[in-house]
């Protein structure tokens, strides 16, 4: 995939993209909750208002599940990224999401809006973009989209309509809301931002210790150990 060509495209279309439907009040709920959104954005160098767009598409904003698909941060997540967590509160778990999963968001370069629309492209998978039609992760819910989802992994129907509200509305809806959101001008080739270890969950154990720890490497020298008998 030529990201550089998607960026372009993606920063074409949000100029001529108009909604369709009302985005009014999700915007509204998303800047409401502007300061914890600003509490990972410093951690992980992600503009708060992409992670909040991300907290909607993921999770409809809600405060119990990740940042990364959806899932209780307090348990070991089963949706892809699978295997994350158990993490002591929604902020780490998005700082994980964000530093220690693919795309990498904390590790994204261009926040023109061409690039961070591709960051959140990529963030749902580039499949549509693979097949040519407009993702409706970012674009349901505005006239660059009617029809076309996966409905599940590796499954697209193109009479499938996403309902959720896309990313390039929320944006839109947001800056009318909060004129200090803004995009750089043109494609960024700047240095990445700080990179974080992932969290380490307060919930580590010996049978989930967490990602990286002696812990961890412990356990999978015990487990080599006892697969090789």
């Amino acid at each position: 995939m030529d990201l550089k060509r998607l960026i372009h495209a993606n920063a074409r279309q949000w100029k001529r993209a108009k909604p369709n439907r009302s985005f009014d009040a999700a915007a509204r709920r998303l800047v409401a909750a502007q300061a914890r959104y600003q509490v990972v954005a410093a951690k992980t160098g992600v503009p708060w208002a992409i992670i909040a767009v991300i907290h909607e598409r993921e999770s409809s904003q809600s405060w119990s599940r990740s940042l990364a698909q959806g899932d209780p941060w307090d348990k070991l997540s089963v949706h892809v990224p699978a295997g994350r967590g158990p993490f002591a509160s929604w902020e780490d778990a998005a700082v994980d999401a964000l530093v220690g999963c693919a795309p990498h968001a904390a590790r994204w370069r261009d926040w023109s809006i061409g690039g961070a629309l591709t960051l959140l492209e990529q963030y749902n998978g580039l499949g549509y973009a693979r097949r040519g039609v407009p993702s409706p992760y970012v674009w349901a819910g505005t006239d660059q989209y009617s029809a076309g989802k996966y409905v599940r992994d590796g499954v697209y129907d193109p009479q499938a309509i996403d309902r959720q509200p896309g990313c390039a509305g929320l944006l839109k809806a947001m800056m009318e809301i909060d004129p200090t959101i803004c995009f750089a001008d043109g494609p960024q080739e700047t240095e990445p931002p700080p990179i974080m270890g992932p969290p380490v969950s307060s919930h580590a154990s010996i049978r989930h210790p967490a990602k990286g720890s002696i812990g961890a490497l412990f356990a999978a020298l015990v487990a080599r150990i006892l697969g090789n008998r």
